[in-house]
């Protein structure tokens, strides 16, 4: 192991660690975001955070459509006109 201070420090738990809210901040991970692990030749592991930003709700702002509905006149049993 190097000497080097560690940036953030999580307690592993049934198989689970936390990804420390200050380490999730400095590389805006978010939820759905997938992490690649790799462990090297020389025994350090790597975690590479792959952004999933696309099917996500992260920029939802909600529909501004200009047409009232009710879902109850509007629709059939099965949701379809």
């Amino acid at each position: 192991m190097s000497n080097s201070v560690a940036d953030a420090e999580s307690t592993v738990s049934g198989n689970q660690a936390n990804i420390p809210a200050r380490i999730r901040r400095k590389l805006d991970i978010d939820d759905g975001d997938h992490l690649r692990w790799k462990i090297r030749d020389d025994g350090t592991l790597h975690v590479e955070v792959v952004q999933q930003r696309e099917g996500t709700f992260a920029e939802f702002d909600g529909y501004e459509g200009a047409a009232d509905t009710d879902a109850a006149v509007d629709h059939d049993d099965w949701g379809v006109e």
